[in-house]
């Protein structure tokens, strides 16, 4: 399996690809795809973060890494990450492709010097890569989502101590 950046010429075949692999995800509302174009278009798009996994020349999987800010109990703020979506073909999950995704991408978002990620998602599945509530690092969460769901993961050891604060995972 090859991990590199997605590129421009990626974007049709991911449009795509997401779209079939959310229609058999455990949670979905069957816009991730139109969700990633937004992302893109964004100011908080960072494309050494969008990831894509090929296996023999094909997309396996797909991973995004977006900036968000956590507005500080105290007024101040802080970057983190956003880790959505993350995806993989049907034929190929359970193959540790999903795992494989998630490892690179924080190895990169590391050495470009980031040191929290947060997501919406399954702390049955995150919680391996050390995901936890966020709450246990004083955070919440400007949506209503439910807590259990809304999970943070320090990259640094440290990093969100006392952190404190709101994040807006659509902002």
């Amino acid at each position: 399996m090859n991990i590199r950046p997605e590129t421009p010429a990626d974007f049709p075949a991911l449009y795509d690809f997401i779209r079939e692999a959310f229609k058999t995800a455990k949670v979905s509302d069957g816009t991730e795809q139109d969700f990633v174009n937004k992302l893109r278009a964004g100011a908080k798009y960072i494309a050494e973060l969008a990831l894509v996994a090929e296996e023999a020349g094909r997309i396996i999987g797909h991973i995004m890494l977006t900036k968000t800010h956590i507005a500080s109990d105290n007024g101040s703020e802080r970057t983190a990450l956003i880790l959505a979506p993350l995806c993989v073909a049907l034929e190929e999950r359970g193959k540790g492709y999903g795992a494989k995704l998630v490892e690179e991408a924080f190895l990169r978002a590391r050495k470009l010097g980031y040191d929290s990620c947060l997501l919406v998602g399954d702390p049955g599945y995150y919680g391996r890569f050390g995901f936890a509530p966020m709450s246990r690092f004083g955070l919440t969460s400007k949506q209503d989502i439910a807590p259990q769901y809304t999970l943070a993961c320090e990259l640094t050891p440290g990093a969100l101590f006392n952190a404190g604060g709101t994040v807006d995972f659509l902002g």
